[in-house]
């Protein structure tokens, strides 16, 4: 059963995943929300762990950064740990003046500059979206988080430094949200897999005012989007239990 990626055993990982990007913001996740937490992978330091949440089961495992990677871990847990639904918890760039740092994005899509869904359907671009009903409990789980909560597309970059501004202009003013480096792979592995997939991300940048939190306020900041992200699983679980 284990991957080359993976060394969990048949029925180690919950049918819901939680996936940070960061392998030490997945053990706090496990630490501070999951209950009865334990480590089910550590295969190149990418730790996952199997717990319960709200009395429902739930696992969290990193992803690492940038769509290659997401892609192999997205895959392997659908196609062989039977995961059905995986919710992308990570940061983001905010683009709009609208977007503030520590808002938070639920990804209904993600636009990309990556050629790497080119390859899966020839001749075709592909739609990267959220699944409907993730996107709608999320929807639903960020009207109790307060202000701050931003619903709509993203483009997922393999660029981290490079400077567009002429670029983040035109997507912002064709309603782009934010710009981050996974959700569009997730989305297409979940669509290429028959699984479930959510991007759900803190803004802890602006790339139009070259504002930025630091690594403790990033810390700090993430437990919103954590929260709208594991309710949304669990509503969506119950909804199609």
């Amino acid at each position: 059963m284990a991957t080359p990626h993976i060394s969990a055993a048949p029925g180690d990982f919950a049918p819901q995943v939680l996936m940070p990007g960061d392998p030490r913001r997945a053990r706090r996740i496990a630490r501070d929300l999951l209950q009865d937490a334990r480590l089910v992978t550590e295969v190149r330091g990418i730790e996952g762990y199997t717990g319960t949440w709200r009395g429902r089961p739930l696992s969290v495992l990193a992803s690492g950064m940038g769509m290659p990677s997401i892609t192999i871990y997205a895959t392997e847990l659908f196609r062989v740990y039977g995961v059905r639904a995986i919710a992308r918890v990570g940061t983001c760039g905010g683009i709009p003046s609208s977007v503030a740092l520590r808002d938070v994005v639920v990804a209904t899509a993600a636009h990309t500059d990556s050629a790497m869904s080119a390859q899966r359907i020839p001749g075709v671009r592909l739609s990267h979206t959220a699944t409907f009903e993730l996107a709608a409990a999320a929807s639903e789980a960020a009207a109790g988080q307060g202000a701050g909560v931003h619903v709509g597309p993203v483009l997922t970059s393999d660029h981290f430094y490079l400077q567009r501004p002429d670029l983040f202009e035109r997507l912002a003013a064709h309603g782009t949200l934010a710009v981050e480096m996974e959700a569009a792979g997730l989305y297409a592995t979940a669509a290429a897999e028959g699984g479930r997939a959510l991007a759900v991300l803190t803004v802890t940048d602006h790339v139009r005012h070259e504002e930025t939190l630091t690594p403790e306020e990033r810390e700090a900041e993430f437990d919103r989007a954590l929260i709208i992200a594991a309710t949304a699983l669990t509503a969506a679980t119950e909804t199609n239990s």
